[in-house]
């Protein structure tokens, strides 16, 4: 016997319409059960109590499920938008459980459930109001659940995930479908009968949830309750409620990413009648193996490839006919052709993620990438326990024939895998190292499409979550996240360009941490700081100031004595040095009011006998200004290029500076604009 409330409003609690309730009303007694409507606010809670009495006598049992949303960022909540989702969650479920609560007190009995909500127990943006809410629901529901404990009342809370009239609005329609309510139901049902003893719970569906203290969460492995093509029934759910409450190998759940990371696990499970636990890496079994798998060969792979693959990686990683110092990674004809050294990275993954689920006690299901022809043979380097979970140190070597060509180490962390009693460090592992406390000397910005991910995945990683946005909401991003591996080839390729002049021969090492996930569309900047033969160098994501890659490194091998074709001449006696050093003295003397006139950075390539033979910075942009050799130690907002003796023409005015830029003999790159305020700097400060 059912009282159905529903105000019939929409998702954001506007309006009012009888036709909610009395669809589910119709829908009870056309089964044969017995229900009535209430179209009253849950803000009125004594007549939804009043309309069971008149009806059917008593009250056994309040559902507390009303809801609505009100999603804004943190700092756009109005007043307004807080107070209805405390209203409505919060204090809607108080009242209609404070006018059930004697009437369940004087009969001994009462059963009561609070809705809550993933979001109340992790945190989710856009979403501070209803986590609040939520959560504040729970604190509601232990301290009822002592307090109603000796009349027999019970108080359990659940945090479903399911398609509804609410969450329709922030999941897409394919994960509507799939999270049934009928799949909630069943747990509700068993939870309020009589012979149910829990109390002062909180459970996610089929997943249980239990505060062991005020220091973490902790998730029992759970238990698949449902088969494929079969309906899930509360008897089903009390047939494995020993399981399902089993902490033996209990996972900890810190985000929300975490929590439904399971998720698409369990549908899998489902879907090949599978009925295995949902942790599929438990820490007991890593304990058991961790010493037989260090140093265990995974496998051996053979990864094939023509001038397509590594053109296909350098497009994905950003390259671009544009710029003509990228041709020679792009155009298989050109007689520099070569390869990115950043792609030793592909022929050494695919190696990797074959091996890994084949190792007892890492029973851990990831997708093989294709086999391929270099020969790439990954080994177990050690297994760390980080509390929460499990880092597998993974070292690639690859060859072509005996010739060692690349290696990698890659640390691979397994949530829920962790606290096996194992050492938490390994002098096995490659550190990442922190840059110095100094402005960078060089920064680069680097506009990825929204394309990035869907063309870099094709050189090889296949995962949805990169492309699919319904897997990526499995995993908590609001959208498809590019590759990490596609972000570091992007920083790559910019350490390379900056401190070894695209010299492939001069790339040694590198050594990168992945820190935050990157969107396609967003803005790349490598910032990188020279430290002898060591490049540092951090990924941010320009349009949040989000670090994506810390701790990275290039170790570089120093140039030759003799300059090769693409290195600048060590020339001497270019009459264009006797002009820039006359400027730099002039700058120290005007600088400042130099600096708050034209605010611009310009470097100047000269050239002699078709090649680079010296590079000047003039700095009107920091500080006090500066003029100095080199290449500018931040992003130029301008770059010129010419002669040295069509430089002197410029500056001694034989030359129109126009007529050099249209005729080709002055090149320039960047905010052509800004060359106007060169003028000044030119015709006032540099008569020699």
């Amino acid at each position: 016997s059912c009282v159905v409330n529903d105000l019939g409003g929409d998702f954001k609690g506007y309006g009012k319409s009888s036709s909610a309730a009395d669809k589910v009303v119709n829908e009870i007694r056309a089964k044969g059960g017995k229900a009535v409507p209430n179209y009253d606010s849950v803000e009125d809670g004594e007549k939804l109590v009043k309309t069971a009495l008149e009806a059917f006598g008593r009250i056994d049992i309040v559902i507390n499920n009303a809801g609505i949303l009100r999603d804004r960022s943190f700092v756009r909540i109005s007043d307004e938008d807080w107070d209805i989702i405390h209203r409505i969650h919060l204090r809607g479920s108080f009242l209609v459980t404070r006018a059930a609560w004697n009437h369940m007190k004087n009969q001994k009995f009462g059963r009561i459930i609070m809705t809550s909500s993933a979001a109340g127990i992790y945190g989710n943006f856009g979403q501070a109001n209803y986590s609040a809410a939520k959560l504040g629901l729970l604190g509601l529901s232990n301290t009822i659940a002592v307090e109603g404990r000796k009349y027999n009342i019970h108080c359990n809370t659940i945090a479903p995930t399911a398609g509804s009239r609410l969450t329709q609005t922030v999941m897409p329609q394919d994960l509507v479908d799939a999270f049934k309510p009928e799949y909630v139901a069943p747990l509700v049902v068993w939870l309020c009968h009589e012979t149910c003893a829990e109390n002062g719970s909180l459970f996610e569906v089929i997943f249980l949830f239990s505060l062991s203290s005020l220091l973490r969460w902790e998730r029992s492995l759970g238990a698949i309750v449902r088969g494929k093509n079969q309906p899930m029934t509360p008897e089903a759910v009390r047939d494995k409620w020993e399981k399902v409450c089993d902490f033996e190998n209990a996972s900890k759940p810190r985000t929300i990413q975490e929590s439904i990371s399971v998720l698409s696990d369990a549908l899998s499970q489902i879907e090949s009648q599978g009925n295995v636990s949902m942790n599929s890496t438990s820490s007991g079994s890593v304990a058991s193996s961790s010493a037989s798998i260090v140093g265990r060969k995974l496998s051996t792979n053979v990864y094939k490839y023509t001038h397509l693959e590594p053109i296909l990686y350098a497009l994905g990683v950003g390259m671009s006919t544009k710029d003509p110092d990228h041709l020679k990674f792009l155009f298989e004809g050109s007689e520099e052709f070569c390869c990115l050294p950043s792609f030793g990275v592909i022929p050494a993954q695919s190696s990797m993620f074959d091996g890994v689920p084949s190792l007892p006690g890492l029973n851990i299901d990831l997708a093989k990438v294709c086999k391929r022809e270099l020969t790439s043979v990954s080994t177990v380097a050690d297994i760390l326990d980080k509390g929460s979970g499990a880092v597998l140190l993974i070292d690639v070597n690859t060859y072509c024939g005996k010739d060692l060509i690349c290696y990698n180490q890659f640390s691979l962390f397994f949530v829920g895998a962790g606290g096996f009693g194992g050492k938490r460090t390994s002098e096995r592992a490659k550190l990442t190292a922190n840059p110095p406390k100094r402005l960078p000397d060089a920064v680069i910005s680097d506009v990825t499409t929204s394309d990035q991910a869907a063309l870099y995945r094709l050189s090889g990683d296949w995962n949805p979550l990169h492309l699919d946005p319904s897997f990526a909401a499995l995993g908590g991003f609001k959208k498809p996240i590019l590759h990490g591996l596609c972000t570091f080839g992007f920083a790559a390729r910019n350490v390379l360009k900056q401190f070894a002049n695209n010299d492939v021969n001069r790339f040694k090492a590198i050594k990168v941490r992945f820190a935050k996930p990157v969107f396609p569309g967003q803005t790349l900047q490598t910032e990188m700081w020279k430290e002898g033969n060591r490049i540092h160098f951090q990924t941010k994501v320009k349009e949040t100031g989000e670090v994506a890659i810390a701790g990275g490194y290039v170790d570089i091998v120093p140039a030759l004595d003799k300059p090769s074709a693409r290195e600048p001449l060590k020339t001497m006696g270019l009459q264009s040095d006797l002009v820039f050093e006359e400027i730099g003295r002039r700058v120290k003397e005007l600088g400042n009011e130099l600096v708050k006139k034209v605010n611009a950075v310009f470097q100047w390539d000269i050239t002699k006998d078709g090649k680079t033979a010296m590079q000047w910075t003039i700095d009107l942009k920091n500080g006090s200004g500066a003029v100095y050799q080199g290449p500018a130690r931040n992003s130029p907002d301008t770059t010129f290029t010419l002669s040295d003796e069509d430089f002197m023409d410029v500056v001694q005015q034989k030359t129109n500076p126009q007529k050099a830029f249209f005729s080709g003999k002055l090149k320039v790159k960047g905010n052509i604009m800004l060359s106007q305020k060169l003028e000044m700097i030119l015709k006032d400060y540099a008569k020699l």
